[in-house]
């Protein structure tokens, strides 16, 4: 079987382990998805994750991070920009989730970065997806 959109598969593996309350979730490894979960880690929603060499592109080992009492941090994680319909934000127009409790994860002409982060550098680019 052959994965189109690999980050919109990583994004519903992580989505389906948080809800069963999962500690590690195991996604495929290529450069954007080890961006997002930079970003996921920098601000908080994950633990941390590790790549796993398994003789082609790799695998990514993702630890779910939960709160104290076990509640979940991620309580929504969609996908905004498919691949059929890409979603472009300038940095004026970035659009904030909850008020700024939540991240939209975008990639810019410098790396993938959080919402925040591209606000501060100045630069826009393609929304790649809304964690909250």
């Amino acid at each position: 079987m052959s994965l189109q959109d690999l980050t919109a598969d990583m994004l519903t593996r992580i989505r389906n382990a948080v809800s069963i309350r999962r500690k590690n979730v195991t996604c495929l490894n290529n450069r954007l998805n080890r961006g997002v979960l930079e970003v996921l880690r920098d601000e908080g929603f994950i633990m941390g994750f590790e790549v796993i060499p398994d003789g082609r592109q790799g695998l990514l080992r993702v630890q779910l991070k939960y709160g104290p009492r076990g509640e979940t941090l991620i309580n929504r994680i969609d996908r905004v920009s498919h691949s059929g319909c890409r979603v472009y934000c300038g940095a004026e127009s970035m659009p904030r989730l909850l008020e700024g409790l939540g991240i939209t994860v975008v990639s810019t002409s410098q790396g993938v970065m959080s919402d925040r982060k591209a606000r501060e550098m100045r630069v826009g680019g393609e929304v790649v997806c809304a964690v909250s």
